[in-house]
C-alpha cells in the first residue's frame, strides 16, 4: 500500500518574526505591511501601484470603446460648428467682446468633460450592483486609495476627451499656441478633478444608477447654463447671478475664457463670474475648484469608508 505524504510549506518569516495566518504578514488585513515590505515606502509604493491598476483600467477602456467616445464627442463639436455657426451671424461680436463661436468655445470644452468625469460616478454604483466593488475591497488596501484611482481615472479619461477638442481650436478662431493650449489643458484638469470628485460624492451616497441619472438631469443642465458657457451671465436676472456664483462649473468656464485672453488679447470676453463687480483673481478661481475637487473628495472617502 502507498503511503501519500502531504508536505506543509514552512510558515513565512517576517522581519519580525514567523508568519502567522491572520497576523501582520497575511495580505488583505489591515494595519500591518509585513507582506509587502516594511516602512512607509513600501506601503505608499502599493498603494500607488493598486492606483495606477485603476487608471490603467479607465484608460483601456476608453481605447476599446471608440465609438462610444466618439458619440460623447460629436455632441459638443455640433454644438460648437452648427449651433455656434448659426448664432455667430445673428449676435453681433461687439455684445461679446469676440466671435460667438469663441466664446462659445470654453463652454464646449466643459461640456467635453463634464460627461465622461461624471461617468465614473455611474460606474462606482453600476460596480456596487454587480458585485465588482465588493471584489475591490478584498485588496489589501485602503478604500481611500480605491476612491482616489477612480478619481484619478475619470479626470484622465476625461481630460483626454477634451484634448481632442482643443483640435477645433483653429476653427474658432483661436491660434495653436503651444502655451495657450497647455493653459487650456491644465483648466481642463482642475475642472474635470472637481467635476470627478463630486460625481463620486454622490455616488457614494446613492444606491441605484437610475436615481444618480435622474438626479443629474435635474442638476447638471442648470449648472451648464448658468456657467457662462452659451452666454453672458450679465444677461441673466439678479437671482441667477448668486447662484452662478456658487457653481462650480461658471468658474471652470471663467477660467477657460480667461486663459484665452490671457494669450490672445484681442479675443478678451465678456466677463461670466463677478464678486461685487469685480472679477476674482485667476489664481483664486483655480484654488476655489481644487478646493472642490478637494473637498468633495474628502467627503466622499469618508462616506465610502463605511461598512457596506
Amino acid at each position: 500500500m502507498t503511503d501519500f505524504t502531504v508536505k506543509v510549506p514552512e510558515t513565512p518569516h517576517t522581519p519580525d518574526g514567523p508568519g502567522v495566518p491572520g497576523a501582520s504578514g497575511a495580505p488583505g488585513v489591515s494595519g500591518d505591511w509585513g507582506a509587502y515590505g516594511s516602512g512607509w515606502p513600501a506601503r505608499v509604493r502599493h498603494e500607488l501601484r493598486a492606483i495606477h491598476a485603476l487608471v490603467h483600467r479607465d484608460l483601456l477602456r476608453l481605447a476599446g470603446q471608440r465609438t462610444h467616445t466618439a458619440l460623447m464627442l460629436l455632441h459638443p463639436m455640433l454644438y460648437l460648428l452648427v449651433l455656434g455657426g448659426g448664432l455667430a451671424a445673428l449676435i453681433p461680436r461687439s455684445s461679446l467682446g469676440v466671435g460667438y463661436q469663441t466664446y462659445l468655445f470654453p463652454g464646449m470644452l466643459m461640456m467635453t468633460v463634464q460627461t465622461p468625469a461624471i461617468m465614473v460616478g455611474i460606474r462606482l454604483i453600476t460596480d456596487r450592483q454587480s458585485g465588482y466593488l465588493r471584489e475591490l475591497l478584498m485588496a489589501p488596501v485602503s478604500r481611500a486609495t480605491l476612491l482616489l484611482g477612480h478619481c484619478a481615472g475619470g479626470t484622465m479619461t476625461a481630460t483626454a476627451q477634451g484634448a481632442v477638442l482643443l483640435g477645433l481650436a483653429g476653427t474658432v478662431g483661436l491660434p495653436y499656441d503651444p502655451l495657450l493650449l497647455v493653459l487650456l489643458l491644465a483648466g481642463m484638469v482642475l475642472a474635470s478633478f472637481a467635476i470627478t470628485a463630486l460625481a463620486l460624492a454622490l455616488a457614494v451616497t446613492l444606491r441605484r444608477a437610475e436615481t444618480f441619472h435622474t438626479l443629474l438631469g435635474l442638476i447638471m443642465m442648470p449648472l451648464l447654463f448658468l456657467s457662462g458657457g452659451f452666454f453672458p451671465l450679465h444677461a441673466l436676472p439678479g437671482w441667477a447671478h448668486t447662484l452662478a456664483a456658487a457653481n462650480p462649473l461658471a468658474y471652470a468656464v471663467d477660467l477657460l475664457r480667461r486663459c484665452i485672453t490671457h494669450r490672445v488679447p484681442d479675443q478678451q470676453a465678456a466677463t461670466s463670474i463677478e464678486w461685487a463687480g469685480r472679477q476674482p483673481p485667476l489664481p483664486l478661481e483655480a484654488g476655489l475648484l481644487l478646493a472642490t475637487g478637494l473637498l468633495a473628495l474628502l467627503w466622499a472617502a469618508r462616506r465610502f469608508n463605511r461598512p457596506e
